[in-house]
């Protein structure tokens, strides 16, 4: 499809639409990446998500052949524990010597790594869970900011704020491009997104039932009768909130913080990421696992392919512009 938006972050990245697909753990691999990559968005493979950096190599090789060459994205996620950090570096260089010069990064104390990768000629995009951490990335020296409201499926951090909420208040405190993220499913709301001054969407959640995304046919078909309700937050008494899929896991784990839990440790198994990887994404048991989620699930009313999914958003987006316009000069 022919651009139908130009905004400062396509121009940083060269693509088509501003519409970002943010690093979702153990789905965003080679296939997902380059259908994103080939719709004209940006996508980021997340490293984390293979068992060993062959795997991760392979993947690298795998998207560059599947996106003709175009340029794709990698994920580079800091832990808060250094000593869980050990593997981001090479994950940096092995990504590096692959040719990508797209980053996602998030975490804490970023200053370092995107040091590091502009002085490999690389374009750093940092998300943030609030405007305070977004600021401090961009004096760090981050090229683009995803900032990322309460909404988002996964960990969208201690905020409590909406994302449209940060949006507008953040409007006029940056110099580099922002995307928000966080809830956003509908051109609808990227015409909002774009009418408040920002430059697109990261989009996570809404992309689950594209044909593309590997995750059991039987979990897509699930998400399909999902509706705004049907996701929750926990850990957040833990500092470490998740957003995700009511199923019997989040309410066990929901019973367990309620009754007081006061580390990590008291949940065990129940929070681990591999029993969503090897349960509900490899077999289709939406009950079993920590299902990242956020409630822009509500919009996906169908499996298909991922072009469609934004070929549908930016026909939104432009139609919901359009009515903005035609509202000016309407008599009080």
């Amino acid at each position: 499809m022919a651009p139908v938006f130009r905004t400062r972050i396509t121009e940083l990245f060269g693509i088509a639409h501003p519409i970002l697909g943010g690093g979702l753990m153990w789905l965003s691999d080679a296939e997902y990446v380059a259908a994103l990559v080939n719709a004209g968005c940006m996508g980021f493979i997340t490293p984390r998500s293979f068992d060993s950096d062959e795997d991760f190599t392979a993947a690298l090789v795998r998207c560059a052949a599947l996106t003709g060459g175009k340029p794709f994205g990698v994920n580079l996620t800091l832990s808060s524990r250094p000593e869980a950090n050990g593997a981001v570096r090479r994950w940096l260089d092995i990504a590096l010597a692959h040719g990508v010069r797209h980053f996602e990064t998030a975490g804490y104390a970023p200053t370092e790594l995107i040091g590091t990768l502009h002085d490999a000629g690389a374009i750093v995009l940092h998300k943030a869970p609030s405007i305070r951490h977004a600021l401090s990335a961009e004096r760090a020296g981050a090229d683009a900011i995803a900032l990322i409201g309460m909404e988002e499926g996964g960990h969208p951090g201690t905020n409590e704020l909406p994302t449209m909420l940060m949006g507008a208040l953040a409007a006029e405190q940056f110099r580099v491009p922002v995307v928000l993220g966080g809830g956003i499913g509908h051109g609808r709301q990227i015409a909002a997104v774009l009418a408040q001054g920002h430059e697109g969407v990261m989009i996570g959640s809404r992309f689950l039932v594209c044909a593309e995304i590997r995750a059991h046919r039987a979990y897509k078909e699930h998400l399909l009768g999902c509706d705004e309700h049907s996701t929750v937050r926990l850990l957040h008494t833990l500092g470490n909130t998740w957003r995700v899929l009511r199923n019997d896991t989040a309410r066990r784990i929901d019973e367990i913080e309620r009754a007081g839990a006061a580390d990590h440790a008291a949940f065990g198994d129940l929070i681990s990421g591999r029993i969503a990887r090897d349960h509900c994404y490899a077999q289709g048991d939406w009950q079993r696992g920590m299902l990242s989620l956020g409630p822009s699930i509500a919009f996906a009313k169908r499996i298909e392919p991922l072009s469609a999914i934004v070929a549908q958003l930016l026909e939104e987006a432009r139609t919901a512009l359009a009515r903005l316009s035609s509202l000016e000069g309407v008599p009080a």
